[in-house]
């Protein structure tokens, strides 16, 4: 994400509205990300449209559990922040401009997060139960947590977590998203970063306040 060429994407929004994606019920939704306002239970209506597409590629007892979708600018610029100051901690001999960088492995710059604009989603894969499969690691373990087993394609987990990542890509692939590659769980559709990843001249959602 610290790459200029993201930043530097331009963004002709679509319009398209924040939606809650608990009123269908068609998605579980995990509360581990629950704020008081619902932000994270909320994308963009396009974004959303092309999930319940995913949903359906998937192999029958499998389903997906979302954890987190919209993410207010404040909040995601105290997680940068936060991580920011951990990396500077661990590594006091690193200049600002290695920090940042190395943050934004892990963590967007506030300007060009995918979840401000409402485009990315964090999500894993549940069983028939609603039970969470073995992914690898857990949801938003970071590099220096994981050794590295965080990023999607690390050939550091058993082969069965290999299997569900694998399913996880094919079918948000097949209905249009991108993957963060240090983040299994992350996946954008119409956001900066899914410009830059897929040739597109311009984003289509950009950030957003949600009341």
């Amino acid at each position: 994400m610290s790459d200029p060429r993201v930043a530097a994407i331009p963004v002709q929004d679509c319009g398209k509205d924040l939606v809650d994606i608990r009123v269908s019920g068609a998605f579980l939704v995990d509360e581990r990300k629950h704020d008081p306002n619902g932000h994270y239970a909320h994308l963009r209506q396009g974004v959303l449209d092309r999930l319940q597409h995913a949903q359906q590629l998937l192999p029958s007892g499998l389903r997906l559990l979302i954890v987190e979708g919209y993410r207010p600018p404040a909040l995601q610029r105290a997680y940068f922040e936060e991580y920011a100051a951990e990396l500077r901690h661990a590594n006091p001999d690193w200049n600002d401009s290695h920090i940042r960088e190395a943050a934004s492995r892990f963590v967007s710059p506030p300007q060009i997060a995918p979840h401000s604009t409402g485009a990315a989603v964090d999500l894993t894969l549940a069983d028939q139960e609603g039970l969470e499969v073995d992914m690898g690691t857990r949801m938003n373990a970071s590099p220096e947590e994981s050794n590295g087993a965080c990023y999607t394609h690390a050939d550091t987990i058993t082969l069965v977590a290999r299997s569900h990542r694998d399913t996880l890509c094919r079918a948000m692939s097949a209905a249009g998203f991108v993957n963060y590659s240090t983040e299994w769980w992350h996946f954008s559709r119409g956001c900066r970063y899914w410009a830059f990843s897929t040739n597109q001249p311009a984003a289509i959602y950009g950030p957003l306040e949600r009341p």
